[in-house]
C-alpha cells in the first residue's frame, strides 16, 4: 500500500496539539467510502519496556470476514505515552505496517478513538486524514464524553455525548461483556460506522478486524 509521505512528527507536546488542531479540520464524517471489499484492522502493541512499538494490520475479505493478508512492523518507539496523543506514539509503526500491505483496505478498524477525543482527532481520525482513507475508531475505554447506562443485551447502544454533541456510541457487542466506543475516524458517518462494526463482529466482544490485529500485534497467531 503507497503510504503519502507527509506525516508531522512533534518535538513537543505544544507542536502535538497544534498538529491536531490543524488536522481536525480536514477530519470528514459523512460517508465517502466506495464498494467495501476489504476491511482492515490496525493495533499495536509494545516490546522491551516499551521501547519498541509493534504494529500490526489484519485484512478481510468483506462481507464473509475472510483473513486475506496480514503484516507487522516493528519501530523504536518516538513518543511518550500522553492521554489524548497516543497516535503520535503509534502510528509511525501503522504506517510501516501498511506499507506492507498488497491489498489496498477500503475500510480501516482502528483500536482507539476517532472524533471521540477532545480535540476531535483521535488516532482513527488522524490515520484516515494521514492516508486519505475512511476509517472507524473502535475503542475498549472512554476517553471523552458521558453517557446513560448501556443495556446489556447484545447490540444495545446509548449516544457518547461530550459539550452538546454526538460523538460516538457505546456499543454492547455481547450479552453482559464491557461495550465498546464507537466513533467516526475520518470519510464515515457514525450511523454507517455502527454498521460496519455490527457487520465485522461474530462471537467476540471486537470486530474481527481488530480483535486479529490485536492477536498479531502480541505475536498470538
Amino acid at each position: 500500500m503507497e503510504i503519502p509521505n507527509h506525516y508531522q512528527f512533534p518535538k513537543t507536546l505544544e507542536e502535538a496539539k497544534a498538529i491536531q488542531e490543524k488536522l481536525r479540520s480536514q477530519v470528514i464524517v459523512r460517508d465517502q467510502l466506495e464498494t467495501v471489499q476489504w476491511v482492515a484492522g490496525v493495533d499495536v502493541a509494545f516490546e522491551d519496556n516499551y521501547s519498541l512499538t509493534r504494529a500490526a494490520v489484519a485484512v478481510f475479505q468483506f462481507p464473509d470476514l475472510e483473513l486475506q493478508e496480514t503484516a507487522i512492523a516493528t519501530l523504536p518507539t518516538c513518543f511518550p505515552y500522553i492521554p489524548g496523543f497516543l497516535s503520535f506514539r503509534e502510528i509511525p509503526a501503522i504506517l510501516e505496517s501498511l506499507k506492507k500491505l498488497t491489498i489496498i483496505p477500503d475500510l480501516i478498524f482502528c483500536d482507539g478513538q476517532g472524533i471521540a477525543h477532545p480535540r476531535r482527532l483521535g488516532i482513527a481520525s488522524h490515520l484516515g486524514v494521514l492516508i486519505d482513507c475512511p476509517t472507524i475508531g473502535v475503542a475498549k475505554s472512554r476517553l471523552v464524553g458521558s453517557h446513560e447506562e448501556v443495556s446489556l443485551e447484545k447490540g444495545s447502544q446509548q449516544p457518547l455525548i461530550d459539550q452538546g454533541e454526538t460523538i460516538g456510541v457505546v456499543l454492547r457487542t455481547k450479552y453482559k461483556v464491557k461495550p465498546l466506543y464507537i466513533s467516526p475516524g475520518h470519510r464515515i458517518s457514525l450511523p454507517t460506522a455502527i454498521q460496519y462494526v455490527v457487520q465485522s463482529t461474530t462471537k467476540y466482544r471486537l470486530p474481527e478486524t481488530t480483535r486479529i490485529a490485536d492477536r498479531l500485534s502480541k505475536a498470538k497467531i
